[in-house]
C-alpha cells in the first residue's frame, strides 16, 4: 500500500512540476541561459522562443514597430527562422494610450477556421517581396492558429508578449513585411 501512494504521490509532483513549468512559461516568466540557441521544435520556438526576445526587446530597439487604432502599438523584437522550416516572430502587443483598448476583432482575420478559436493575431501575413509569396500564420490539425490568442482588452501602458508562427520563406530571404490587419506595416529581418 505505501509503495502505491509513493509512486501515486511521485506521478502527482512529476505532473505538478511539468504544469508549474508550463505556467511559468505562458506567463512569459522563464527564460533561461539559453537565448543564443535556436529552438528544436516548433512548439518550442513558440513558449522558450517568446521569452528571451520579449526581454531583449525591453534592453533593444525592436526591428519594427506597427501601429494599430486607439494607441495600439506591436513592437516587434525577433524574426528567428529555425530549422524545422518555420519563422517565429515575437514581440509586444502594447497599448500606448491613455484609457483601456480593446483588441480589434479583424486582428484574427476573416477566415471561419480561425476565428471559430477565439481572438489571435491569425490574420497576420509575412511577405516575401522577392518572392513575390504571401506567408500565412500557421494551423495545428485542428485549425487553431500558432499565435498568440485570448486577446481582449488592454489596459493603459499594459504590454503583452505576443508570438506568430508562419512558414519560412527560402533561406535567401533575409527581409519581409510583416502585416496584421488594423495595423500599419512593417519591415522585418529574419535571423537564424
Amino acid at each position: 500500500m505505501s509503495i502505491r501512494i509513493t509512486a501515486k504521490a511521485r506521478r502527482g509532483m512529476v505532473a505538478l512540476t511539468i504544469a508549474a513549468g508550463l505556467a511559468v512559461g505562458a506567463v512569459g516568466c522563464g527564460g533561461g541561459g539559453d537565448d543564443d540557441k535556436p529552438s528544436p521544435s516548433a512548439s518550442a520556438s513558440k513558449d522558450s522562443g517568446s521569452h528571451p526576445s520579449a526581454q531583449e526587446g525591453q534592453a533593444e530597439t525592436p526591428l519594427a514597430e506597427l501601429k494599430g487604432t486607439d494607441g495600439l502599438l506591436l513592437q516587434v523584437t525577433s524574426a528567428v527562422r529555425d530549422s524545422g522550416g518555420f519563422v517565429t516572430v515575437s514581440g509586444n502587443l502594447k497599448n500606448d494610450g491613455a484609457e483601456s483598448v480593446a483588441v480589434p476583432p479583424q486582428t484574427s482575420g476573416d477566415e471561419t477556421e480561425v476565428i471559430k478559436h477565439g481572438p489571435s493575431l491569425g490574420g497576420a501575413t509575412l511577405v516575401d517581396s522577392k518572392g513575390k509569396k504571401r506567408y500565412y500564420v500557421l494551423r495545428d490539425t485542428d485549425g487553431r492558429p500558432l499565435t498568440t490568442t485570448g486577446l481582449a482588452t488592454l489596459s493603459a501602458g499594459q504590454s503583452l508578449p505576443v508570438f506568430m508562427q508562419f512558414p519560412a520563406p527560402p533561406t535567401d530571404t533575409a527581409e519581409v513585411g510583416l502585416q496584421v490587419p488594423t495595423f500599419s506595416s512593417g519591415t522585418i529581418k529574419i535571423s537564424g
